[in-house]
């Protein structure tokens, strides 16, 4: 795909269409540039490609997939290499099912035993969430699969988390809640991350400034895709420029239109607009391109692979005499 040729054939129009969904899972194609549109899925601990009619709650059919233990049992085998086998798996079987980008892996923290997706999360040490997140990145990617890690940042509750306030002080917010992030982007490399639903110290992750533009692209690099939780876009003039990209799920065109309205309107920026449909781009054709790496998918290996995953995350703390050993 030549994205600058892309770009140059593309009015403001198109580009503000690639910023939003096309469906419930799907990026918007463009036909006459020959830009397809790809499909983001839920994870973190098995593809769930729904089949049917596409709901958030994941009522309706899904393709049958491996279930992988959670990353409260992984996070325990202490062993980024099985994390990365496990990346690679479910990276296998998006492959085997066109889907391009998988949403995970989660690495907010634990903070209380109340919160209803721990599950989900890795651990309340920060190291070990960033080192194990890295490793299913890097797993999912070599063969081609995009990982996106979540919820960046500070979405550490389920009561109220697409509208809480998470006030935390500056230290606290680089040395706990920021650290599992940046140590995967920094080591994973991971071609999107998905932006939270809350605000952060009083502004909302998908339109902070300091957050998308300063802390995760300038500080640490990160060129890839900003993509929003489901349904957690706020405002599109302060998101975009903030460093926000895709708008899920679609379809989403009073998004794009609107984007597209403000920027002939020089109320936002062109070059914001077409950095963010560069990034998308970009996105597709590594997503597209990696279709040619060579995979294999076998059910049985990733059933054996997952049983040992959840051997290796049993933990004894103690035998007061339960258990049949010594």
């Amino acid at each position: 795909m030549d994205i600058d040729k892309i770009l140059d054939q593309m009015t403001i129009d198109d580009e503000a269409a690639l910023l939003a969904g096309e469906s419930f899972w799907n990026t918007r194609p463009n036909k006459v540039l020959d830009v397809p549109s790809i499909m983001l899925t839920d994870g973190p601990h098995g593809l769930r490609k729904q089949i049917g009619n596409a709901d958030h709650l994941g009522l309706n059919e899904s393709v049958k997939a491996t279930c992988f233990p959670t990353a409260s049992a992984t996070a325990c085998t202490f062993d980024p290499d099985l994390l990365f086998q496990m990346g690679r798996a479910i990276g296998e079987e998006c492959r085997k099912e066109d889907v391009s980008v998988i949403l995970g892996p989660g690495l907010n923290i634990k903070r209380s035993p109340l919160c209803g997706r721990n599950f989900e999360y890795f651990s309340e040490d920060p190291l070990l969430s960033g080192k194990m997140g890295a490793a299913f990145i890097q797993g999912a990617q070599s063969v081609g699969v995009s990982a996106c890690p979540k919820h960046f940042c500070g979405n550490n509750q389920e009561k109220a988390r697409l509208v809480s306030d998470s006030v935390i002080d500056e230290r606290t917010l680089n040395e706990i809640y920021l650290t599992p992030f940046e140590i995967a982007v920094k080591e994973g490399r991971p071609w999107t991350i998905m932006a939270a639903y809350n605000r952060l110290n009083g502004t909302h992750c998908t339109e902070n400034r300091w957050l998308l533009g300063e802390k995760l692209r300038l500080e640490w690099g990160f060129d890839g895709v900003v993509v929003t939780d489901w349904g957690g876009l706020n405002s599109y003039q302060n998101s975009l420029t903030a460093g926000l990209d895709l708008v899920m799920p679609g379809p989403g065109h009073e998004y794009s239109e609107s984007v597209a309205r403000d920027v002939k309107e020089h109320l936002i920026p062109r070059w914001g607009l077409e950095a963010s449909a560069r990034r998308i781009l970009n996105l597709i054709d590594k997503t597209e391109s990696s279709k040619a790496i060579p995979f294999e998918c076998s059910m049985e290996e990733h059933s054996d692979l997952a049983r040992r995953i959840a051997e290796e995350s049993a933990v004894l703390l103690e035998n007061d005499g339960t258990l049949p050993i010594r």
